[in-house]
């Protein structure tokens, strides 16, 4: 046995993986990173939100990595078992081929669950060819020190908050408080890398070649049992699919919550301060998730996320301006206070690194109709709402109707002050006119009279107020000529007819100022300040949006267009970004739900125009 301490700062050796070059595996509670060079430079053990163990992705001296690569020069390229979120790095060398299969098992028993077991399983499929591996965890964002021992040749990693235990089929040479190996396989050989989580009951263990096989074949069994619910049989199935499958790697099974994305700080602008921590649950980000996944047919990711909504997101429960949180922790709590970690130089250089989110205690009316809108799309589609659900929506729909004509931060977020947004005014129209759906077809009790008279208030001041006689457009907020994509929701969410004279001149003015070959801006910042420095790139969401609203307009062959462009923008695992430079590169936290989600939308739509 050996123990070695080492400090958290210790430097590493390698540059930045581009934020698209990564695939992404999981366990429906955090998921891992891999670049395209084998390397694991993002993980959180047991929880998205838990403090990072592999974070090279933010900061390649101090963030910590699991290497593991051919020895020897290598292409390589990277895809997913097929239907599957079992990730394949393959390395083509002039001796041979090999391949590492990344994967989390899903499921299992409650120890075997608490282990949070990542495999790495590495095969020489033709040829022979050497590899080297180098396990160098940084606990707490790289701040934690940490000691090393090895126990039965296991080396186990311990810190004060975290141990890791890490077996392996090779021999493992300690290096500090690290430890590497280097080993060759010929055609049909193979090894395998564990890294479990331990203490308490959790305790070192083993792992043969035959379990990793057996955990293999376990885990491609579930990911295949789960999408062969999907009812998507359109023209682009692989890309829906796997936007499905990412959006599953996105839910935390203990709660029921979404998270808007499993990554902190990946900037928006390289350089820029616009780095934020996305691994929390959005209500709207989430709502809107519960819609891409009823319309493919995967009733009980709804059902998980409304039994979350039912313990932990109650009205009244909220702080700030409203009854309900923008975003809530994963296990439902209300407390996320946002911090800097100065001692992280962030992606690329691109300070700050952040961790909570500041943005919990802003009033954002939107979310209101996201929330509503899934609500009701699950009374229709999945099973009926109990009665106190209803109760809790009728709270929610006569705060609205009592606040909806106030300022907000937007649902862009913005930091430069609340205004009167077009879109929070738009989803609070949305949350009164689905409630007022959800009563009459189901005989629900309700103040109709009071909510059609406020629905139709809100119509109006949308109508007289969102609209520029200047511009021929509706507009970001009231007393503004600024274009806002987000307008583009509201043919999406049958506000306005699609071919209404007023939304087709709105369509062409955003087409003309906000649109690059498809990529939709959702705002310019020179124009309409959001409070914070630097520019940003295009948002996918709004990307997607964009098709849909040509979609519905029956422009046809520019929304198919458009569609294809996007999809020539996914990385190579089909994966997206929150937003794309204009250099054509994924920018922000990765993979992003909202995209996902507004791909399946598009996609769906399109198709059945298409017929």
């Amino acid at each position: 046995m050996s123990t070695t301490p080492v400090e958290a700062d210790a430097p590493g050796a390698k540059g930045y993986v581009p934020i698209a070059d990564h695939g992404l595996i999981g366990d429906l509670r955090s998921v891992a990173l891999v670049g395209v060079d084998g390397t694991i430079d993002w993980y959180c053990c047991g929880a998205f939100d838990a403090p990072s163990v592999f974070a090279s992705i933010l900061d390649t001296e101090r963030g910590g990595c699991f290497e593991l690569a051919a020895a020897v020069p290598a292409r390589t390229k990277q895809f997913y078992f097929p239907d599957t979120n079992v990730l394949i790095t393959r390395f083509f060398t002039e001796d041979g081929v090999g391949e590492i299969q990344d994967f989390m098992p899903v499921g299992g028993t409650s120890a075997e669950t608490d282990r949070h077991r990542l495999f790495r399983r590495v095969v020489c499929v033709r040829g022979s060819i050497p590899f080297r591996t180098r396990i160098a965890p940084r606990f707490g964002y790289g701040a934690d020190a940490h000691t090393l021992r090895m126990i039965d040749d296991v080396a186990v990693f311990e810190s004060a908050k975290l141990s890791l235990g890490l077996t392996s089929t090779v021999p493992l040479e300690i290096d500090g408080a690290d430890v590497h190996a280097e080993f060759k396989i010929a055609e049909g050989e193979g090894a395998v890398f564990a890294l479990d989580q331990v203490g308490g009951e959790v305790t070192p263990r083993r792992c043969a070649w035959t379990e990793a096989e057996d955990e293999f074949n376990d885990t491609v069994a579930y990911w295949r049992r789960w999408l062969s619910s999907s009812r998507y049989r359109g023209r682009w199935r692989e890309m829906v699919h796997r936007s499905a499958l990412t959006l599953k790697l996105l839910t935390y099974a203990p709660t029921g919550a979404i998270v808007a994305a499993p990554t902190t700080s990946l900037p928006e602008q390289v350089g820029g301060e616009r780095n934020w921590d996305y691994r929390y649950a959005w209500v709207r980000d989430a709502a809107f998730a519960v819609y891409a996944m009823l319309r493919l047919g995967f009733t009980s990711e709804a059902e998980a996320f409304m039994r979350f909504l039912s313990r932990h997101i109650t009205p009244g429960d909220g702080h700030g301006s409203g009854p309900l949180q923008i975003m809530y922790g994963i296990d439902g709590r209300t407390d996320l206070p946002e911090r800097e970690l100065g001692h992280l130089e962030g992606h690329l250089c691109s300070a700050p690194v952040r961790v909570g989110n500041g943005a919990v205690g802003q009033l954002q009316l939107d979310i209101y109709g996201a929330l509503i809108d899934s609500v009701y799309l699950y009374d229709k589609w999945a099973q009926p709402i109990s009665s106190d659900q209803w109760d809790d929506v009728c709270g929610l729909v006569d705060w609205v109707c009592a606040h909806w004509d106030q300022p907000d931060e937007g649902i862009w977020e913005t930091r430069g002050g609340r205004r009167k947004f077009l879109y929070s005014r738009l989803m609070c129209w949305v949350a009164i006119e689905r409630a007022i759906r959800m009563a009459l077809r189901r005989g629900l009790p309700a103040d109709l009279a009071r909510w059609q008279g406020c629905r139709d208030t809100v119509y109006r001041r949308i109508m007289s107020h969102g609209w520029s006689q200047s511009r021929q457009a509706f507009v970001q907020h009231e007393d503004t000529d600024v274009l806002d994509a987000a307008v583009l929701m509201m043919p999406l969410t049958k506000f306005i007819a699609p071919t209404d004279p007023k939304w087709l001149s709105t369509l062409d003015a955003l087409s003309e100022e906000l649109v690059s070959d498809s990529l939709v801006y959702r705002y310019d910042p020179r124009v309409s300040p959001d409070g914070l420095r630097g520019d940003e790139g295009t948002f996918s969401i709004c990307s997607f949006w964009y098709v849909e609203a040509l979609v519905r307009a029956g422009r046809l062959d520019e929304a198919r267009l458009a569609f294809e462009k996007m999809l020539t923008y996914a990385n190579h695992l089909g994966l997206y970004a929150e937003e794309i430079s204009h250099t054509g590169e994924q920018q922000g936290n990765f993979p992003q739900a909202f995209t996902h989600l507004a791909l399946i939308s598009a996609a769906f739509n399109l198709d059945r125009a298409l017929g």
